[in-house]
């Protein structure tokens, strides 16, 4: 596989942060070259036939890391996720389902734009069978069926426009969300494929320098964007803003906006 050192260096620093039945996962998906393949054709549709930004192998991989990372940060404020908390699985599960939901959530780009979550689910559940089936033992039906719904519900969450109930796929949601340096920020469905030069999704997206994924002071979670103009206020307010909202984990989190430089704004 052709893979670019962007992405290379994404799957490394994943699979750094893993152990277990998760890293187990990410390893089987980082193999597969039929995956790579529907990753890499999701952006040829998404930038050159649609015009919109990056949904392919970097963005996936970007999505995993930031959800990895605020998984660890609730893990380590003692909150247990659904899988835990229902007695089902452990937290080793949830993060396998939540892995498997953030490098996949994005496969129906390489068909369409349009409720392209249904299709990522349509998809991505062969992948997602074949390494529970690996990963997993045999008899263990109901952890297998467990981790399989939780990373559905991930993909089909994530774009804010569907009911979600998990905090495994709020999380989802604010991985995907949070991947929005410099230009890469998820631009709302309503807007059309071909957005005028100086439109404002387009220039407030620009404006997006760094977004960092800390703990927190007061919440276990602190998400701080910082920006190179006060016009990346409107990415925060009209794209960022509405997922964390939409989020089973937005009580977990503080969010933070502002130019470099100066004093940050705290939305929550």
């Amino acid at each position: 596989m052709n893979k670019s050192a962007k992405q290379r260096s994404l799957e490394n620093r994943i699979l750094k942060r893993l152990k277990g039945v998760p890293l187990e996962a990410a390893k089987l998906l980082f193999a597969d070259p039929s995956l790579q393949a529907i990753q890499e054709y999701a952006n040829v549709v998404s930038i050159k036939r649609l015009g919109f930004n990056d949904h392919g192998p970097v963005h996936m991989r970007t999505a995993a890391l930031n959800t990895i990372t605020m998984f660890e940060l609730l893990h380590d404020a003692g909150i247990e996720m659904n899988l835990e908390k229902e007695g089902v699985g452990t937290a080793e599960d949830s993060l396998t389902a939540v892995v498997l939901a953030s490098l996949l959530h994005d496969l129906g780009m390489s068909v369409t734009r349009d409720t392209h979550e249904i299709l990522s689910i349509q998809l991505a559940l062969p992948y997602i069978d074949s390494i529970l089936d690996q990963v997993i033992p045999a008899n263990e039906h109901l952890r297998k069926t467990a981790i399989r719904s939780i990373a559905i519900e991930g993909i089909f969450g994530h774009m804010a426009t569907r009911t979600i109930h998990s905090l495994e796929a709020g999380l989802v949601l604010i991985g995907d969300g949070s991947d929005m340096e410099k230009g890469r920020a998820r631009i709302p469905a309503m807007l059309s494929a071909e957005p005028r030069v100086g439109d404002i999704h387009r220039t407030s997206a620009s404006a997006i320098q760094k977004v960092k994924i800390i703990k927190g002071t007061e919440k276990p979670i602190c998400i701080k964007v910082i920006m190179s103009n006060s016009v990346g206020f409107f990415q925060i307010e009209e794209v960022f803003f509405p997922k964390i909202n939409n989020s089973t984990v937005k009580q977990f989190i503080e969010l933070y906006a502002g130019v470099e430089g100066r004093e940050m704004l705290r939305y929550l």
